[in-house]
This record gives C-alpha cells, structure tokens and sequence, in this order.
C-alpha cells in the first residue's frame, strides 16, 4: 500500500517538472520574442528617423548619431544605403523623366523662364489647362543616376494648383519676402496663361490691412484682385462658400459633378477660377474660422477655387501639397520628399511684375468695355437651339462675361421684382430677344400679359405701323388692368394645356418634357413661357377671379415644370398680394429670382444685394434668393427705339410661316367686322345672336343661340346707351348673317328718343342685305305685339322683334279694355311661346326692375339670356338661379349669362359700332 502511493507521488512530480520546463521553454521564446520586435521597432523607428533627416544629415544630428552607433543599429544605415542604391540604380534616368514630366505638365507660361511671357498678356492662350507650376529646382548628384559621382543632374520643380490641389506653405524665421516671392511667382504665371478676367485672386493677410503683394496694386483696382479685411476671414469664407454652393448648384444640374469636368465636356468656360490667399501668423485660427475653412477647402477644388494657406497651422480636406522654408532660398516640398532640397527660383523683378500687373488690369478693363449692346446678346445665327432640356440665355454682363438665365426643370418659374423706373421691362425685352433669337417658334412659345396701362408687349403683335410680329409669341394681352378675368383666361388655357401634356407623358410612360419629346417626336412640344407683368392686379379683389387665379397659379407652379409650362411673375412689389399671404407655394417654386435696383422682397429675407444694385442693373439669382446665388449684371438697352423691332423683323422674315399672335388690348373695343366669329357666319339652323368679345385666350364671341327651347330671348341690362346700341347692333346683324334673304323679318321699336337714329340705321342696313325689316313707332308698339300674339300660331317665318327702352313702353302696354288682354300680357306670350314659334325677342331694358315689372310673377325663364351693363350684380341673382353675382359696373363691359351654357356669369365686351362719333 505505501509502495504504491510512493509511486504515484513520483509520477506526479515528474509531471510537474516537464510542465515547469515547458513554461520555461515558452517564457524565454516569448522573452526573446519581444526582444526581437523592440529592436524591429527601434531600427524601423531608426529608418523613420534618418529618411526624415536625410542620410548625409543624419551623422550631423547628436541624437541620431547615438543611436547609430549602437552595435545593434548597425547595419541600419548599410540597409538604407543598399535601398537608396538599387532605387537611384532603377531610377538612371529620373532626373530627365521628371524634367519631361514638369515640361509637359506645365507650358508654356506654367514652366518657362520669366523672360519668355512675363508682360504678355494671355501668354498661354490655346494650351491646356497646366497640371503644374514651377516654383524652383532640384539638384542630385550624378552617382545616384549612374553617372559620375560629382556630376550633378537638375530638374525642374512644380507644384499642382487650378482644379489640382491647394497649395500650404510654411515659413523659416525672416523669410516674408521669399514667400511673397513664391507666391507672386505663382499668380503671375496664372495671370499671365489666360485671358484676362479668368482667375480672380482673394488675398487676407492677419497682419495687414492693405500692402499684401504691393507689386499687384493695378490689378487690385479692377476685379481680378480683392485685398479682403483682415479682421473678416468669415466674409472671405462665406463669399468663397457661395460660389462652390452656387457653381455645384449649375454643374449638378447639368449632369458635372464638377466645374472642370464641365468646362471638359462643354469646351466653354462658364466660370472664372478663384485663387484664395491666405496668411497667418502661425497661430490657430479661431475655432469657428477653422471649421468654415475646412469646409471650403472641401468643395474648392470642383468649383474651380484653390487655396494657398501660408503659416495657417491646419489640415485641410482634399488634396493639399506643402513647401516648407529651410532658409531664404531653399524648401522642402510634399512633390520632391524630405531627401531632396529644393532651390526657390528668384524673385520676379519687381519692376516688371508691376508693370505686367498694369498691363492685365487695362486688358481686363478694355475688355470689359462700356455697357454692352442689346446685340451682344444674341447669338451669331438664331434658331438653332433645342428646348428639349431646358431654356438658356445671356441676359446681361459682369465684367464683360455674360450672366445667364437657365429655364427648365431645376429652376422651373421666374420672379421678377423692381420698382418702377428701375428698367424691369428693358430686362423684360432682354430676355424675350436672347430667348426668341436662340429657339425656334416650333421650340418655344410665349403667352404675354400686362396688367399695368401700357403697351409693352403691343409691339410684339402686328400693328398699323409694322406688319411684323414676334413668331414665337401665340398670345399678347396689353392694358388688362381691369379685365382681371384675362389673366384668370390664361391660366385656365395653361391648365387645360398642362392636362392635356400630361395625358401624354401618361400615354407614352414618361415624366418630363424632355422623355415626351424623344418617344413623340412628331407631336409639338414646345416649352411654354407665359410672362406675366404686374402680376399683382390679377389677386387684388377678394372675389372668385382671386380665389380661381389663385387655386390656378399654385397649381402650374408645382406641377407646369415637368411638362415645359414655366411662369415669369413681374411686379413692382409682391409685399401686399393678400391671397398669396400663408401660401408660399407659388412663390417657393419660382426659384430664378432676378431684382432690379431697390426691389424689395424678390431676393432672400437677409439678402440685400438688390439696395446697392447700380442702376440698369439686376440681381441674377437661380437659388431661390439666397445670397450666395447673386450674380450682378448689366442689362444692354433693349427696349430702346428700332433695338428690338430689328430683331424681330429679322425673326419674322425667317420664320415666315408661323401665324400672327392673338392680340388682346383692354383700352380698344374689337370690331364686329373685324371677329373671326362674325365674318365665319353662314346660313344655318341654329343661329346664334352675337354679344360681345369673350374675355378669352382664343379669339371668340359669346353668343346666344336661337333656338326653339323656352327662354331664348335676350334682355340689356342697364342705362348704358353707347353699350345697349352695341349689344343689339352685335346680336341683330350676326342673326341677319345666318339666315337666308327673305326668310327672316325684323322688326325694330326703339322707345329711346336719342337712340332712334342708330335704330333706323340699323333699318335700313337690314333692307339693304335684302332682309325684310320694318321700324315700328313707339306709340305703335302696343298694336306690334298684340298683332304678333294673334299670329304666333300661324307664324310660317322667323320673326325677330328688337326693341330698345323697352321699359319706356311699360305705361301703354299696360293700359287694357275690360274684358280684353293688354299689350304687356300679349309681350309676355311672345317672351314665353315665342321661341317655340321661331320668334325671338332682343330687348334692352334701363333697369331690372322694370324687367321685372315686365316679366311678372315668375316670368324670369322666359329670359334665358342677358347682358348687364351699370347694373350692380347684387341686382341680379334672381336672374341667376339665385346665387351670389360678384360685379361692379365697368365702361365697355358687360356681364352676360347663358343659363343653357353658363354655370355663372362671364365678362365680355361690347363690338364698337364705328358709327358711334356720329351717334
């Protein structure tokens, strides 16, 4: 018993002892392990150290030069050394393959020796755009290349900037003028390679307020230098925020995702490039200037903005190459690496670099000239622009670059706002010339609106003095400062255009203009620009004109952009249109704001640029107002006289076959003879009594048909004369028109004294055209109608009885024998069983009353028909199905209701009758 567990004591320390030294083992493997990693991290870290330093420098370092001695680092700089050897024995021709590279990246002006550009002005005009700019050189030794040891092998050196990089240099103790040296040179090259007017530099110094490049003070008095305040870095930074936010606006719209890729495609350059310089002190910036600038250097570069940051301590987002300063004349640069010491190239003379500086600002201000002309902004041949996508033209100039106007999906409708004077309709003209001179008629089409008592847009349509019109305009409305119902007739034809377009889309599955136009490319597609000048009239009632407009408007706001329906709202003030207040739909959508000088509320709340605008110039803006999208420019005179009417001749000479537009003037009353609805009359069954003029897109006539049904008479309304002679004078010829010779009788009674010339006229007119027509005596009126009544049933012809003052026959038509029927009851049958007959009465009576009195008791349907002239509308719901009239009297305006056709009344104007002066 005790043997065994002897034995087994035994076998367990045993056990124990191979687990000791198997710990053991492990402990002095891992002991040596990391024994090996530290002196792995040491020499790594030792490699870090002298490629920093330089290899020839790192003997001259005390510390390095301790730890190079120790035996364990020994081979350190023997292994760096065979690394170097085989690269520089790989790298036998470096120095030429870099100096190749730098020629190649930066002709002309970006890499050539002063002497060959410096006082030219666009030196390197016709190159491309350089990838690199000289700033000095670099010198290896010719071992390194395998060549003689001592040859040296230079090669140029250049850093990235425009579209490439930013550019960060670091100053050494008293070498302000070297980096002003470095810094002049670089611009100088920039300047000098473009067209004056294509790089704008920013300059802020913390420590100066002006001074900064003094040798660039020509240059500082025109636009292309701005010395900024040094105690504002944050209005620099938002200035510069603007435009990346402004020109990624642009390019992302048309499909870039940066300015230099759209410059690529297009071969246009459509912005200038911006080269912000800033210096510091070496001091952090504030933390919220540090944000902003971290932010723009972020989203510079694809807007075509490069920074050079001297002595800013920070790191910037995006590709950022360094100089650092060893002395006045020697750097180190991210391009070459720590190893390689780079020689600054000498200062530009500064001499010269003034007077070149003076010869770029008067190229600059040479170019951009006076005002330009209204001519500058057409293109070179018209017509040969395309919809499909969008609307652009030139509107205006900033420095002698044109500013455009982009209309299409992205920036949909237009606001335009100035008080008067401030050139609102010049800017008007500007934009239908460069627009109408780019597109064809078949691509665009206007729908011109004035409101204020002018004729702006009259000259836009054949008139008396010039047959030519503008083809791309379908409808002109001039003085419809009181005809609000015009402008409510447009919006109702754009909606009903903006249904039928999306039926299309619908049909041919697509969502836009653009997609209709390639799978229906024989359907006519144009984009539609309907302008409306003094907006403001249209809402300034609180009446259903208001509340119609209004539902019309915001609807073609939100939805007429993606069917090419886009709205140009012009007015002095939008502060005081009450039906727009809380409803900001209308105007969210007009995102192009342009302002004139002085206007009030086109722009941004916060955005003042409109107050210090120069007269004859506007605030171009395609983000909604916001400051960061203004774009100043000056309107060319284009509403001076024969500007615009030259280009207009010349437009309706090559597009001859486009028709004349329909022309709308409130302040004339249209011809009868003149009405496409009365000239087309012919003979027919149905004939329908002309009234007036329809307050209408389409150029048409409201009519009454005489038909055989119940109630088709029509009464005047009111003690207008001039207009009741009109009406009936309308009614009675259109009628005579439609009915064969000898089968119709007029007959015609006046009871106004005053009016019986223009009654026998009328007459006789019917005689004339080989109608039978008689005028009946007032005091004879009575026996007409009784001998009427007795007749109706036998009645073989038409008859149509006018009669005018009817009222003024009440008092004899209402005398009877006893046992007999007045004249008024015998009236009253031929109001109610005439029509059924083929008798129709066109009466006029002074007040409503008095048709009243004529009627009778519920004798209203038996006029199906009416015209109101001074009469007030709260006078005529009984002849209205009793609902609400809204209507104030208005001269050469009447109401007119149809209860066969009409849901509510409709304005309309009386025909001019030409015989009226003599009335």
């Amino acid at each position: 018993m005790g043997r065994k567990a002897g034995e087994q004591r035994a076998r367990v320390l045993a056990a124990l002892d191979k687990l000791r030294h198997q710990i053991g083992l492990a402990l002095g493997a891992a002991r040596n392990a990391n024994e090996a990693a530290k002196l792995d991290v040491a020499r790594l870290e030792l490699e870090q150290l002298v490629v920093r330093t330089g290899m020839e420098r790192a003997g001259q370092d005390p510390e390095l030069a301790e730890r190079i001695r120790d035996p364990a680092m020994a081979d350190v700089l023997n292994w760096l050394a065979s690394v170097r050897s085989q690269f520089y024995t790989e790298w036998a021709d470096g120095p030429n393959r870099l100096r190749e590279l730098v020629a190649a990246s930066a002709p002309g002006t970006a890499g050539r020796p002063a002497g060959e550009w410096l006082g030219r002005i666009g030196a390197g005009r016709g190159i491309s755009v350089p990838g690199l700019w000289r700033v000095g050189s670099s010198t290896v030794d010719g071992s390194t290349a395998g060549r003689t040891a001592g040859t040296e092998l230079t090669f140029d050196v250049a850093v990235p900037l425009l579209d490439e990089s930013h550019l960060a240099i670091t100053s050494a103790p008293r070498t302000r003028g070297t980096v002003d040296s470095i810094v002049e040179n670089l611009l100088m090259r920039v300047l000098s390679t473009f067209e004056p007017g294509a790089v704008k530099i920013h300059l802020w110094d913390v420590g100066q307020l002006t001074a900064i490049l003094p040798n660039f003070y020509a240059l500082s008095r025109t636009s292309a230098v701005t010395v900024h305040d040094p105690t504002r870095l944050i209005d620099l930074l938002d200035e510069l925020a603007g435009h990346i936010r402004r020109v990624h606006s642009y390019t992302m719209q048309a499909g870039y995702p940066s300015l230099r890729a759209m410059r690529t495609a297009t071969k246009k350059r459509t912005e200038p490039w911006r080269i912000a310089v800033l210096y510091g002190n070496g001091e952090n910036l504030h933390p919220e200037q540090l944000r902003d600038l971290k932010r723009v250097a972020s989203g510079a570069l694809d807007a075509g903005i490069s920074l050079i940051l001297i002595d800013v301590p920070t790191v910037l987002g995006g590709a950022v190459e360094t100089i650092s300063l060893v002395d006045e004349r020697r750097a180190i640069t991210s391009m070459t690496g720590s190893d390689l010491v780079v020689d600054l190239d000498p200062p530009l003379p500064a001499g010269q670099v003034a007077t070149a500086a003076s010869r770029i600002a008067e190229a600059l201000v040479a170019k951009q000239g006076g005002p330009r002309s209204f001519a500058d902004l057409l293109p070179t041949e018209y017509g040969t622009y395309s919809s499909a996508r969008e609307l652009r033209t030139p509107i205006g100039f900033f420095e002698g670059e044109p500013v455009e106007v982009v209309i299409g999906d992205a920036t949909p409708h237009a606001l335009i706002g100035g008080p008067s004077g401030s050139g609102k309709t010049n800017l008007l003209y500007a934009l239908l010339g460069g627009l109408s001179a780019r597109y064809p008629p078949n691509e665009l089409a206007f729908y011109l609106l004035d409101f204020k008592e002018g004729v702006s847009f009259a000259g836009l349509a054949p008139g008396r003095k010039d047959e030519s019109w503008l083809p791309h305009a379908r409808l002109v409305g001039v003085n419809v400062n009181t005809d609000r119902e015009f402008g409510l007739a447009l919006l109702r034809f754009l909606a009903d255009e903006l249904r039928r377009r999306s039926a299309a889309a619908k049909q041919h599955e697509v969502t836009n203009l653009a997609e209709l136009r390639e799978q229906d490319p024989e359907g006519h597609w144009p984009r539609i620009v309907a302008v409306i000048d003094e907006f403001q009239y249209l809402f300034a009632g609180r009446d259903t004109v208001t509340a119609l407009a209004t539902s019309l408007l915001e609807d073609l706001a939100r939805r007429g952009r993606s069917q090419g329906i886009h709205l140009i709202l012009a007015s002095q003030d939008i502060a005081g249109i009450e039906a727009f207040w809380g409803k900001p739909a209308v105007f969210e959508q007009c995102t192009l704001r342009v302002a004139m000088p002085k206007a009030r509320r086109v722009l941004a709340e916060a955005n003042q640029a409109a107050v210090a605008a120069p007269r004859w110039h506007a605030v171009i803006n395609h983000d909604s107002g916001v400051s960061h999208g203004n774009q100043l420019a000056h309107v060319p005179d284009a509403s001076a006289k024969g500007v615009f009417p030259s280009l207009q001749r010349e437009l309706w000479q090559r597009f001859a076959g486009q028709g004349q537009p329909r022309l709308f003037d409130g302040a004339h009353s249209p011809l009868l003879e003149a009405s496409a609805a009365y000239t087309s009359l012919q003979p027919t069954p149905r004939p329908r009594a002309l009234v007036g003029q329809s307050i209408d897109v389409a150029d048409t006539a409201h009519g009454v048909e005489m038909s055989g049904a119940p109630g088709r008479n029509l009464a005047v309304l009111g003690t207008s004369t001039k207009e009741a002679l009109s009406i009936l004078d309308s009614a009675t010829r259109s009628l005579a028109r439609q009915y064969p010779q000898g089968e119709v009788e007029f007959l015609l009674s006046c009871l106004v004294e005053s009016c019986q010339p223009a009654v026998t006229e009328l007459t006789d007119l019917l005689i004339a055209e080989g109608h039978k027509a008689g005028f009946v005596a007032g005091d004879e009126l009575t026996e007409l109608v009784t001998n009427l009544a007795a007749e109706l049933s036998d009645m073989e012809s038409p008859r149509i009885l006018v009669l005018y003052g009817v009222d003024g026959a009440l008092p004899a038509l209402e005398r009877k024998e006893p046992g007999k029927q007045s004249g008024l009851d015998h009236l009253r049958t031929l109001l109610k069983q005439g029509p059924g007959k083929g008798l129709h009465v066109l009466g006029w009576w002074r007040g409503v009353a008095r048709l009243k009195d004529t009627l009778g008791f519920g004798g209203t349907d038996d006029i199906g028909a009416w015209a109101a002239l001074d009469v007030q509308g709260s006078e005529l719901s009984t002849f209205c199905a009793g609902q609400v009239v809204q209507w104030s009297p208005r001269p050469d305006r009447a109401l007119f209701f149809d209860r066969t056709t009409h849901s509510s009344p409709e304005v309309l104007i009386p025909f001019h009758r030409p015989e009226e002066a003599d009335d």
